[in-house]
């Protein structure tokens, strides 16, 4: 039997044989085949973002950017919740803290039911849901009487006003007669139980004309907005900063517009909600001014709006002290809780400063007017504001006293 070792193969249980690898061997032949199969196996099991991940020299820590701790304080403000890196980057692609606007839909579907029911109360009192007689609604809606019967902001409703108290006769819900053959008191016409005799106290006309319009124009333009420019702050916002921030600006603008307004003239409509949160688009635009699309276009166009939607604060039954006021506490509120990206630190140092600052000014501008319309004449700190609202012309008396005529009915009463 031949031995399985032979004389070129020394034997591996000798020790004394030392070890050579020298001999004749075949000489390997590699081929490109070959070459890309050993390039494979070599990159076996690697993948290039992960070892690019893995093993890139970390980055040099930036002294000014900041990093955001998660903190439950920070959960409103937004903040704190994702890299700053990926926050900058929805920033710039549009994307919020949500998909849908549920707070707006939720408004835009009362404010329509609200609408439809102040139609049908007109047409019940006048027979039109649109008023056309005494004088043409130029928003195409209910009377002023029936306005102001449904929770318009009306001070006589609200307070004792000297030269309109709760016995001052106006057109009733019905009257379509100028000079107004159908004439009822105002406690009457501002229905909800009237005054029990006492001082007219009807505090909710801060809040109730948010929902109510004056007509198909008011509406449309209002729900366009709302649909259109408050959803979008709601979806980077969230809905409960978002709920804060409209309501407060809407109850701040009627509160204002009960201060400077005429007394005398009806007001209604959600514009300065509205306009509270479009004072969160300006700013969002001045905070994060270099993460957006050709900001000094977009800042054009929001001027354009901001003085269009000022203008219609001219047409009767919308005041642009509620534009107004709702414009100065959405830049209050919104600079409080809207989710800005600060991706310095003296960026973010200034966002806080801004932000300790307008809360207490929010405060004592909501202290100072409230306590103001219930214990001061309005007119006497500023006589000439009312021009801010009001286009001199007969049918208003000229902007003077309460901004509503003498009545004169037919008939004894």
């Amino acid at each position: 039997m031949p031995s399985p070792y032979d004389s070129r193969s020394p034997d591996p249980g000798d020790l004394t044989v030392p070890y050579s690898d020298e001999g004749p061997h075949p000489a390997p032949v590699v081929g490109k085949a070959d070459a890309s199969l050993i390039h494979n196996a070599a990159d076996m099991g690697r993948s290039s973002t992960y070892q690019d991940l893995e093993y890139q020299d970390p980055p040099k820590e930036d002294p000014n950017v900041v990093s955001e701790k998660a903190a439950p304080f920070r959960g409103l403000l937004g903040t704190g919740r994702y890299p700053i890196e990926q926050r900058i980057e929805d920033k710039k692609r549009g994307i919020g803290r949500q998909k849908h606007p549920f707070v707006v839909y939720a408004l835009t579907i009362a404010m329509v039911g609200v609408f439809i029911n102040e139609l049908v109360v007109n047409a019940r009192a006048q027979g039109t849901p649109v008023s056309f007689k005494p004088v043409v609604n130029p928003m195409l809606g209910p009377s002023g009487s029936a306005l102001i019967n449904l929770g318009a902001r009306f001070p006589p409703c609200m307070k004792s006003v000297t030269g309109l108290p709760s016995s001052t006769l106006m057109p009733c819900l019905n009257d379509t007669a100028n000079p107004p053959d159908s004439v009822c008191t105002i406690e009457e016409v501002c229905g909800f139980g009237g005054f029990h005799g006492e001082a007219p106290d009807q505090w909710f006309r801060f809040i109730t004309p948010i929902f109510l319009h004056a007509g198909f124009i008011h509406i449309i333009l209002n729900m366009l907005a709302q649909l259109i420019l408050s959803a979008q702050i709601e979806r980077e916002m969230g809905s409960a900063g978002f709920f804060i921030t409209y309501f407060s600006a809407g109850i701040f603008g009627n509160v204002l517009g009960g201060n400077f307004s005429l007394v005398g003239a009806p007001s209604v409509g959600a514009s300065g909600a509205i306009f509270g949160t479009i004072a969160v688009t300006w700013v969002d635009l001045f905070a994060h001014w270099k993460y957006h699309y050709r900001p000094g276009r977009k800042l054009a166009w929001m001027t354009v709006e901001l003085l269009f939607g000022i203008a219609l604060g001219y047409v009767p039954y919308v005041d642009n002290f509620a534009h107004l006021g709702g414009l100065c506490m959405g830049l209050l509120v919104g600079t409080t809780l809207y989710p800005v990206v600060s991706p310095t630190k003296r960026h973010k140092g200034i966002m806080w400063a801004f932000r300790i600052t307008a809360i207490p000014l929010a405060v004592v501008l909501f202290v100072t007017l409230i306590r103001n319309f219930y214990t001061s004449d309005p007119y006497a700190a500023c006589s000439g504001c009312r021009y801010l609202s009001c286009i001199p012309t007969s049918s208003n008396n000229h902007c003077q006293g309460t901004g509503q005529c003498a009545l004169h009915p037919r008939g004894p009463y």
